[in-house]
């Protein structure tokens, strides 16, 4: 998996960390201050948005009076008690960055998370100085599919886009990622697990945990 590559880059949420099913409660509780029930597809419509495009999903489509700025905030604020003490890290994921380190293989984040919430779970774990360049849904225009957060990742990391491994989590993450023209390895999680055979099609490698690499 690792023949020819020079960098490494992680997706964020279900990929290092345990967090996504975390978020679905957040959505829950979002928009029960507003009296308003989840619909069934909320997921699947803002899967791959950046924090900011979905704030705007939210306010277009729930008709929410606050405004894009504030929405952020209490997301950012219901968020980070639970990114600095309860999210776990996903298996594997610490002994896993050691390795890549002692192979001398830089590592990046590219994640559609926001930039404070990726420092915060980054810091609580003590893995902020296994990664060299993180890119944040704050930094984009586009979210996943698109390709443009990994190729600013590649960019930042000095390294071609055909040199790079990605790990992710999610289809529209995996789409992303070979949109660059990078190698992507696909990752086991609970909250995409119903998408486990497009995962299987789409990515170029596919693994329940990290120990599988050790």
């Amino acid at each position: 998996m690792l023949d020819h590559i020079k960098a490494v880059i992680f997706d964020l949420d279900g990929t290092l960390v345990e967090s996504m099913s975390m978020w679905k409660d957040i959505d829950v509780e979002y928009l029960e201050k507003f009296n308003l029930p989840v619909p069934e597809n909320l997921q699947q419509d803002i899967e791959g948005l950046n924090m900011y495009q979905t704030a705007v999903y939210f306010k277009e489509t729930f008709n929410i009076p606050d405004c894009l700025e504030d929405i952020m905030a209490a997301w950012n604020e219901m968020a980070f008690e639970k990114y600095t003490c309860e999210i776990p890290l996903k298996p594997g994921v610490r002994p896993f960055l050691e390795a890549l380190k002692k192979k001398h293989i830089p590592c990046g984040i590219a994640t559609t998370n926001s930039r404070f919430l990726t420092e915060a779970i980054l810091t609580s774990h003590q893995i902020h100085s296994f990664f060299s360049v993180i890119v944040t849904g704050d930094e984009i225009t586009k979210g996943k599919p698109d390709p443009e957060i990994y190729l600013k990742a590649a960019e930042k990391m000095n390294v071609s886009p055909e040199e790079c491994l990605v790990f992710e989590d999610i289809p529209y993450g995996i789409m992303a990622g070979k949109q660059a023209g990078m190698r992507v390895c696909a990752v086991e999680d609970v909250y995409s697990v119903k998408d486990r055979e497009e995962k299987l099609r789409l990515a170029d490698f596919y693994i329940d945990n990290y120990e599988e690499l050790l």
